[in-house]
């Protein structure tokens, strides 16, 4: 059997989706492993999973900045953001670690996350074979080929970065031209056609999660109520307290015929009909939801869809108005302006999409094209064919 090693990032909606792939190559027999932040990793991975550090807990501190912080929300200068403050440093960082863990646990193929690219330099030093997950639209999108310069300023850094690493032929690090894992479909990113045939869209993969069901108080929810969840992300949330405030306005006259669950730590004073929770086993309260309030995560996003659940979108950062835009292009949610949001706006789209059956029936058939691409089981196939 192959040895895979997964290089993911510290970012909870990148390294989920490895978690469900990992769990299906493990179960066919292949020594599976990851290199990442420790602490990241361990709070979503199996007790029992490999993980080798390849970036410690100082690099928490950039993370956290990047959580209060509020980057320029959309153009060329939220790219370019994304890549100085956070792609570039965490490479720099991660390459050590990652070439001892290429070098210890000698895998046959490396799944370099698209914002953990020291895991291709690693694998392309290595003589390994080297495979893209693409965990987000953001990049596949190229939407920095639109922009002056963003584009060229981009390959220069990871042309500069292989060139310091000693590589004579510097490619791309966002692609592998042998497998891009694509968590998506069709449905949601357009027609694939247009794409090499090295990209497999598998749809999203969701694996149990070490959620602390138990902590969550069930009994709150009232079968006779709709329940709308609400969450922000954990990168994005908390630099945002005025959207709670806004929710609560919102949402503060309809009581009587739906529950929120909001997933922040519960500082502000609502009415009783919503509930604030530092913490929320989101996979397991998805069944239960009848829409969701989100800021346009790739993870969040799909979660809600694969259970054909209409949503409201605020995106705030990255790719998200990219994705939030492929989900008012599917029919399957509203999108909102977070930094000009009011509560009536938010009111208005809530009802909309919970009233409107429309929404629902687009969520549906974006569920069903999910369920259809495959998901891990697909992803493993094609891993397997590499070896």
């Amino acid at each position: 059997m192959s040895r895979i090693l997964f290089v993911v990032p510290p970012l909870t909606g990148h390294i989920n989706p490895t978690v469900a792939v990992g769990a299906e190559l493990a179960a066919r027999g292949h020594a599976v492993a990851w290199a990442g932040q420790p602490t990241a990793l361990r709070s979503l991975l199996p007790g029992a999973a490999r993980v080798f550090p390849v970036v410690g807990d100082a690099f928490e501190p950039r993370l956290a900045d990047l959580r209060d912080h509020r980057p320029p929300p959309h153009g060329p200068a939220a790219m370019k953001f994304v890549w100085k403050d956070l792609i570039m440093p965490l490479a720099h960082a991660m390459l050590p670690g990652v070439a001892n863990a290429v070098a210890r646990f000698a895998p046959h193929i490396v799944v370099a996350d698209q914002q953990a690219i020291a895991g291709a330099v690693a694998a392309r030093q290595a003589g390994t074979v080297w495979v893209t997950s693409a965990t987000t639209p953001g990049e596949l999108l190229r939407p920095l080929a639109e922009m002056q310069g963003v584009e060229a300023w981009v390959r220069d850094q990871m042309t500069a970065f292989q060139l310091a690493c000693g590589a004579s032929d510097p490619v791309d690090l966002r692609f592998s031209d042998r497998l891009v894992l694509v968590f998506t479909t069709a449905a949601l990113i357009g027609d694939t056609r247009r794409f090499g045939a090295q990209y497999v869209f598998t749809g999203p993969v969701l694996a149990p999660r070490p959620d602390r069901e138990a902590s969550f108080p069930w009994e709150w929810l009232d079968p006779a109520r709709q329940h709308l969840l609400v969450t922000l992300g954990t990168l994005s949330g908390p630099a945002w307290p005025r959207f709670f405030r806004t929710l609560i306005d919102a949402l503060a006259g309809l009581g009587g015929e739906l529950q929120a669950v909001v997933a922040a730590p519960p500082g502000e004073q609502a009415p009783p009909h919503i509930l604030f929770a530092g913490h929320v086993p989101q996979l397991a309260l998805l069944p239960h939801m009848s829409a969701v309030v989100c800021h346009g995560g790739q993870n969040t996003v799909c979660e809600a869809l694969a259970y054909g659940l209409p949503l409201v979108v605020t995106p705030i950062r990255d790719d998200q108005p990219i994705i939030a835009k492929q989900v008012t292009d599917a029919g399957a949610g509203v999108g909102l302006r977070i930094d000009q949001l009011r509560a009536t706006e938010l009111r208005d789209a809530v009802r909309m999409v919970l009233d409107d059956p429309s929404y629902r029936a687009a969520a549906g058939a974006v569920r069903d094209s999910f369920a259809a691409a495959g998901g891990a089981t697909a992803a493993a196939d094609h891993l397997e064919k590499l070896v």
